[in-house]
């Protein structure tokens, strides 16, 4: 399967005074990412926890920043599954402003319990929708 692909505008609240989107927002988008391509996938956040009582909470993330994107760029965060684990999901996203690549970023999510925040198996549903993610 190829990357999801979500598009993104850069919106004026999304940029610093130098007119260029601030660090802390391609954060924003990745998680925009995710979501949809859960959704995409059929397996939204909010069914995971109606039925379980589970939710994926970041557990590590790194960014690197290879160029800035501005005001309204039409970008697309691209979302990768690099590993899938009994309670942990590893992804790639890229933050795309045409194939030109503006921030990579890597996330470890980890599957918890809502009702203690304890790590917890992620359900077949989700683990086999993030697997489909996966470019192997």
């Amino acid at each position: 399967m190829t990357p999801h692909r979500h598009p993104v505008r850069v919106y004026y609240d999304d940029t610093d005074a130098g007119g260029i989107v601030y660090h802390a927002n391609y954060l924003r988008f990745a998680e925009r990412g995710r979501t949809e391509a859960l959704r995409d996938l059929g397996v939204p956040h909010a069914d995971m926890t109606a039925l379980h009582g589970l939710f994926f909470m970041v557990r590590r993330i790194k960014v690197d920043y290879l160029a800035p994107a501005r005001l309204d760029d039409s970008l697309i965060v691209e979302t990768t599954t690099l590993a899938v684990g009994g309670a942990t999901v590893e992804l790639r996203q890229d933050v795309l402003r045409g194939s030109e690549p503006l921030a990579r970023i890597e996330v470890q999510l980890v599957c918890g319990r809502i009702a203690d925040q304890r790590p917890a198996r992620i359900p077949p549903r989700w683990r086999d929708a993030m697997r489909a993610l996966s470019r192997e």
